[in-house]
C-alpha cells in the first residue's frame, strides 16, 4: 500500500492532466438539468424527426465508407496481397468480430454513471474511432515497398479503430435507446441500415472498379481514403444529435465490487442467461464468415475483382433484410428476428460447402448478408429489453462483450479448420447455426412479452 501511494504521488502531476482532458471531452463540468420523466418523454418526442434524420445520414455516410473497407471481402484480400498465411486472415477476422464487442463490459460501469452519453460517442469516438481508419490508407501506400510495416501498421490501425467503436459501444447503444421509444427502435435501425446499406452497394459498385482498373496498391490506397472521408462525414451528422440528457441513479462502485456483481444477476434472470448462451453460439458460428472470400478465390481462382461483387450481393442480402426485419422486430418482436437471421445464416454457410460452381457464392453472400442484420439490429436491441432503463449498458456490456470473447477464439478455430479444408469449416458452421436456431426458437422467450407478463403479475 505504502509503494502504491508513492507511485501515485510520483505519477500524479502526470495523470493529472489526461484526468481533466477525459472531464472536459466528457462535459462532465455541465450541470445536468432537474426533469421529469413526463418532461423526458416530450423531448424524446419533439426531436424524434431531427433525431432519425441525423442519425440516418451518419448510419448512411458510414455504410458507404465500410463498403471500401469491407472485413468479409476487401481486407481479406488485402491481407492476402500481404502474406499467405490462414493465421493472418484469421487475426483479421478476429479484430472484425470481437473487437467491437469485447471492451463494452468494461466501460458499461461509467457509462451507467453518466448524464450524457453523446460526448462518449462524438468527442472520444473522433480519437478513438475516426481517425485511425486514414492508418488504412498509409498501410496501403507502402505495401509493395515495405510489406510486413504495412502488414503491421493495418493491424495497428484497424485494431485502434475496432476497439475503439467497441469502448462506445454501452454509450452508443445507450443513447439510441433514449432517443428512440422501444416501439420505434428496429423501425430506424431498419430505415437506417437499409439505406446505408444502398449507399453501400454504390460503394461496392465503385470499389469493384476500382479494384479491376486501379493498379496494386494504388488501388487499395483509393478505397481506404474514400473508406475514412466518408466516415468523418458520418461522425459530423453524429455529433448535431440531441440526446435527452438525463440523471444518472446508479451508485459509485469499483470495477472489483461491479464485476463480482454480475454472476448474481446472470443467476438471476433466467430467460437473459438462456439468450447470452445461443447469442454466443451465434457468434462462434461466425468463425467461417471472413475465410468465404478466400475460398472462392482459391477453389475456384476467381478474379479479385470478383470480391467487390461479392461485396455488392452482401449488401443486397443486408437490404433486404434490415427493411423487411426492423418492421417485423417492431411488431412482433426481435426474437423472431434473429431466428430468421440465424436460419439465413446457416443456408448460406450450407451453399458455400456444398456449391458445385462459384455462382452459387453469390447466393451466400447475400445469404449472409441478411444474416448479418442480426448483428447490428436485433441481437443489438434486444437485450435493451431484458432490463429496465438504468441498467441497460450491463446488460449490453455484458451480451457483447461475452461475443468479443467468442469472436476471438472462434476465428482462430476458423483457421485451423480452414487449413485442413474449406468445407470442414463450413460444416461445422451449419451444425454450430443450427443448434443457435434450436435454442433460439424453443429455450428463449421474447423479452417483449415476457416483461410485460412479469409486470402484470406484479400488480
Amino acid at each position: 500500500m505504502l509503494l502504491f501511494a508513492m507511485m501515485h504521488a510520483r505519477f500524479a502531476p502526470v495523470f493529472r492532466p489526461v484526468r481533466n482532458a477525459l472531464a472536459w471531452l466528457l462535459e462532465l463540468h455541465r450541470p445536468v438539468p432537474e426533469r421529469s420523466e413526463a418532461e423526458i418523454v416530450a423531448e424524446v418526442q419533439r426531436n424524434y424527426r431531427w433525431n432519425f434524420s441525423v442519425n440516418l445520414l451518419d448510419g448512411a455516410f458510414f455504410w458507404f465508407g465500410a463498403s471500401f473497407m469491407s472485413s468479409a471481402t476487401i481486407l481479406p484480400l488485402f491481407v492476402s496481397k500481404l502474406t499467405t498465411s490462414p493465421l493472418a486472415i484469421g487475426l483479421l477476422a478476429v479484430f472484425a468480430q470481437a473487437s467491437w464487442f469485447l471492451p463494452q463490459l468494461f466501460t458499461a460501469n461509467l457509462v451507467e454513471r453518466l448524464a450524457r452519453k453523446k460526448p462518449v460517442v462524438v468527442n472520444l469516438g473522433l480519437f478513438l474511432e475516426r481517425l485511425p481508419v486514414w492508418g488504412l490508407v498509409l498501410a496501403a501506400l507502402i505495401a509493395v515497398s515495405n510489406p510486413t510495416l504495412s502488414l503491421v501498421i493495418f493491424f495497428v490501425c484497424f485494431a485502434w479503430h475496432g476497439l475503439g467503436a467497441g469502448s462506445l459501444g454501452t454509450a452508443w447503444q445507450d443513447m439510441i435507446a433514449r432517443m428512440f421509444p422501444v416501439e420505434r427502435r428496429g423501425r430506424f435501425v431498419g430505415v437506417t441500415n437499409f439505406i446505408g446499406a444502398g449507399a453501400g452497394a454504390i460503394g461496392a459498385v465503385a470499389t469493384t472498379w476500382l479494384l479491376k482498373n486501379l493498379a496494386y496498391p494504388t488501388n487499395f490506397a483509393a478505397l481506404f481514403t474514400i473508406a475514412a472521408t466518408a466516415i468523418m462525414i458520418s461522425w459530423a451528422w453524429l455529433a448535431l444529435a440531441r440526446e435527452p440528457v438525463q440523471k444518472s441513479t446508479a451508485p459509485r462502485r469499483s470495477t472489483t465490487e461491479y464485476l463480482t456483481g454480475l454472476p448474481d444477476l446472470l443467476r438471476r434472470d433466467h430467460n437473459f442467461r438462456r439468450f447470452l448462451i445461443a447469442r454466443l453460439l451465434m457468434a462462434l458460428a461466425g468463425m467461417g464468415i471472413g475465410f468465404v472470400t478466400v475460398s472462392a478465390i482459391q477453389r475456384w481462382n476467381v478474379p479479385d475483382s470478383t470480391a467487390g461483387l461479392y461485396t455488392i450481393a452482401m449488401l443486397v442480402g443486408q437490404t433486404l433484410g434490415y427493411i423487411s426485419l426492423g418492421f417485423l422486430a417492431d411488431r412482433f418482436g426481435h426474437k423472431l428476428s434473429l431466428e430468421l437471421s440465424i436460419l439465413a445464416t446457416t443456408f448460406g454457410y450450407a451453399l458455400t460447402w456444398l456449391a458445385p460452381t462459384p455462382e452459387w457464392y453469390f447466393v451466400a453472400f447475400i445469404l449472409f448478408g441478411i444474416g448479418s442484420t442480426a448483428s447490428v439490429g436485433s441481437a443489438m436491441l434486444v437485450v435493451m429489453e431484458f432490463c429496465e432503463p438504468a441498467r441497460r449498458p450491463t446488460y449490453v456490456g455484458i451480451a457483447n462483450t461475452g461475443v468479443g470473447m467468442v469472436a476471438i477464439v472462434a476465428p482462430l478455430i476458423g483457421a485451423a479448420m480452414a487449413s485442413l479444408g474449406y468445407n470442414w469449416l463450413f460444416a461445422v458452421c451449419v451444425a454450430i447455426d443450427a443448434a443457435a436456431l434450436i435454442l433460439m426458437r424453443w429455450w428463449v422467450r421474447e423479452p417483449r412479452w415476457h416483461a410485460e407478463v412479469r409486470s402484470q403479475n406484479d400488480e
